[in-house]
């Protein structure tokens, strides 16, 4: 058995090894690969959210192929059902039973693409899922695999075609990215490497599930203080008395920010949290769960631009 400090250096061993495979992939965004890596090893979800062709499911599918665990991909669209997904008692004639038939989620990782073109009726199915990593269908519950997460895309709601996802199924992705175009120099060397073949094709899993099972609960135990833990709450409070905010952040939410930045720490190397981890995680934490007044709207004011109020207002420990 591993000591405490032991598990940390396999932690960042692990996640170096995670990082430098998918930056062989997603050109020129580090600070993206690292958050993906973050949520996965916090035990959460992840929504990527942005226009069309920056790479959202090359991101989603680039994670997936770096762990030697099972991956299923599910395509929403208008016709989706929610038995697509969860999955459905089938009749057999020979042996006059029902038979469960999983569905796509099913699977360690699963890669839902372009969720808000399915139905609100579709998208429902995910909720108990995402919360209890469980699935019940016809009164009998099933465990699902561990460890499990959903990587998720969808295009901007402005966009045609697409259904806004319900606060509910927002405020259970642990955070949102947004991949944003690549530079010029990055759009160069994407041309180099992948005008030929795919660049999925060199990854090799850096990991299995076993192994990311392992790398979750060293860092649950990354330590965090009651000075962190009382800023991770005024944090939260602070978006529930906003004048600039009609819905703030949820008790899961706090608890979501606690978890990714104690994986930000385990990553760093370190086996306690820091004001920094926080901070550096609370937007896309925070924002996807946020709605704004009609003022802050009338103003057009980003949830972004709201939490970095927050945080700018907000006493750090240690700080005065």
């Amino acid at each position: 058995m591993q000591s405490p400090s032991e598990d940390l250096e396999h932690v960042v061993a692990v996640g170096a090894r995670l990082a430098e495979a998918m930056n062989g992939v997603i050109e020129g965004k580090p600070d993206v690969v690292r958050t993906a890596i973050t949520v996965l090893l916090a035990g959460g979800h992840l929504l990527i959210e942005d226009v069309p062709g920056v790479g959202k499911t090359m991101l989603a599918k680039t994670l997936a192929r770096s762990l030697d665990a099972s991956v299923r991909r599910v395509q929403f669209t208008p016709d989706l059902l929610p038995s697509d997904i969860t999955g459905v008692n089938i009749y057999n004639q020979q042996t006059r039973h029902f038979e469960f038939r999983p569905g796509a989620v099913f699977a360690n990782v699963v890669v839902g693409d372009e969720i808000n073109r399915a139905s609100p009726k579709a998208q429902s199915a995910l909720l108990e899922c995402m919360e209890e990593a469980q699935v019940t269908v016809d009164g009998e519950t099933y465990q699902l695999p561990e460890p499990f997460i959903i990587m998720a895309t969808q295009n901007p709601v402005e966009m045609e075609g697409t259904y806004p996802l319900p606060e509910a199924q927002r405020d259970r992705f642990m955070a949102r990215l947004s991949v944003g175009y690549p530079t010029a120099a990055s759009e160069v060397d994407m041309l180099d490497h992948h005008g030929s073949r795919s660049p999925l094709d060199g990854l090799d899993p850096v990991t299995d599930a076993e192994g990311i099972v392992a790398l979750v609960r060293a860092v649950r135990t990354v330590y965090a203080s009651p000075a962190v833990r009382q800023y991770v709450v005024d944090l939260a409070t602070a978006t529930r008395t906003s004048s600039q905010i009609r819905l703030g952040a949820s008790p899961r939410a706090t608890l979501h920010l606690l978890r990714a930045a104690r994986a930000h720490a385990a990553l760093a190397g370190r086996d306690h949290v820091l004001p920094d981890d926080v901070q550096s995680l609370a937007t896309v934490v925070l924002e996807h769960r946020l709605l704004l007044s009609s003022e802050a709207q009338l103003a057009r004011r980003s949830a972004a631009e709201v939490v970095a109020d927050i945080l700018a207002r907000t006493r750090v420990p240690g700080h005065g």
